[in-house]
């Protein structure tokens, strides 16, 4: 007999998939004056295999934010931006090396394709572009006077890939919601006004992350590329608030792993959180087999636990762990226990009050430069006031 966990998943399953088809018939409808648009993710990948991942929507462009946008104008965008009208069905082009490959997006408008890059990549480059575009479907580009036809033109959009270089000395998987982003995951209050109602410019960055996270893409040497990603549980419809986000706060750049948000008993619950993480996690250390990697997280939900797993599941690959400690004090005995345990894997797991802490014993693992301290010290001071 089944349990009343399989009834519920096929229950909400159910429900999904009627409620997307009825949306799709009517936003249709609605929508035929929307234009396209390709939302590319930043693909990441090996010199034997890349990851790229995109969706297809039909809506206008968002307002560029600024630090003057009133609440009503952060709510509208945050709105636009999880009323997604998605395009099922329809064939995504994607060019990259020379080289084109075809994949077809899904009931939400998603599409990914795992490419395979050529032999004779530059040695010293890290980013390289790649081109999506919507096969034979056109769009207005101007209306132009009553008796004239409507130019048009091609749906395309230009983006870029991350390669980790030959010579990069380790990687970087971060997470970002109390992490990165001062977020407060574990008040759901708190973190739905400032989801909601805040853009790129109001949310405020954990002080001094910026340059700690600087100093380990450049690692001891400064001519070097550690390449860092980050993973996080936040549904992919903030993926441009996130982009911007690290460009104004001066946040290395790095492919964002996101969740596509799906309605199901494991929407709210630990168990999507932490299945969603583990497997982006599994994902990135399987295209980079050679390169050990430093994990970053808070004690706020479950980075503890799942960085404990990865470190059983991969000896010898983690060099360090830092975990920012946001949580109560009953919480932290639970992550002096996950210490202990990674510590018999010869991994250090720092449970640290702020980033300069978390740098400076990097910095004596020879994971930064330490010259990059006194930098560090200050970009928290400025982000304090």
């Amino acid at each position: 007999m089944s349990s009343w966990k399989d009834f519920l998943q096929n229950v909400t399953t159910d429900v999904e998939a009627h409620f997307s088809k009825l949306t799709n018939r009517l936003f249709n409808r609605l929508d035929l004056d929307k234009p396209y648009k390709i939302i590319y993710y930043r693909g990441f990948g090996s010199p034997t295999a890349v990851w790229l991942k995109g969706r297809v929507l039909r809506e206008k462009d968002l307002s560029t934010p600024s630090d003057n946008d009133t609440t009503w104008q952060n709510l509208l965008a945050t709105y636009q931006r999880f009323r997604s009208d998605e395009v099922p069905g329809v064939t995504v082009r994607v060019e990259a090396f020379g080289k084109a490959y075809t994949t077809i997006t899904d009931q939400e408008g998603y599409f990914d394709v795992t490419i395979n890059p050529p032999n004779d990549l530059p040695p010293g480059r890290a980013w390289f572009p790649v081109q999506y575009s919507l096969d034979n479907v056109m769009q207005p580009v101007t209306e132009l006077d009553a008796n004239q036809l409507m130019a048009t033109q091609p749906v395309v959009k230009n983006g870029y890939l991350m390669i980790s270089p030959p010579y990069s000395q380790f990687g970087v998987i971060s997470d970002i919601d109390d992490t990165v982003l001062v977020t407060d995951a574990t008040n759901l209050l708190q973190t739905a006004r400032l989801t909601f109602l805040g853009n790129a410019y109001t949310r405020l960055p954990f002080a001094g992350i910026a340059a700690f996270y600087r100093a380990l893409q450049s690692g001891p040497v400064t001519t070097l590329f550690n390449p860092i990603y980050f993973v996080s549980s936040s549904p992919w419809n903030l993926y441009d608030l996130l982009v911007d986000f690290f460009r104004i706060q001066g946040i290395p750049k790095g492919p964002l792993l996101l969740r596509d948000i799906k309605l199901s008993p494991d929407l709210l619950a630990a168990k999507g959180h932490h299945n969603h993480k583990l497997e982006m996690i599994r994902k990135i250390l399987d295209v980079n087999p050679q390169l050990p990697f430093v994990l970053i997280g808070d004690s706020g939900q479950q980075d503890p636990e799942i960085y404990a797993q990865v470190v059983k599941e991969n000896p010898g690959r983690i060099r360090a762990i830092y975990i920012r400690d946001v949580s109560e004090d009953q919480r932290d005995e639970a992550v002096r226990e996950l210490i202990r345990i990674t510590e018999a894997y010869n991994v250090p797991m720092l449970l640290v009050a702020d980033t300069v802490a978390a740098a400076e014993h990097a910095a004596s693992l020879g994971l930064i430069d330490s010259d990059t301290i006194p930098e560090i010290r200050a970009d928290r001071r400025a982000d304090n006031e």
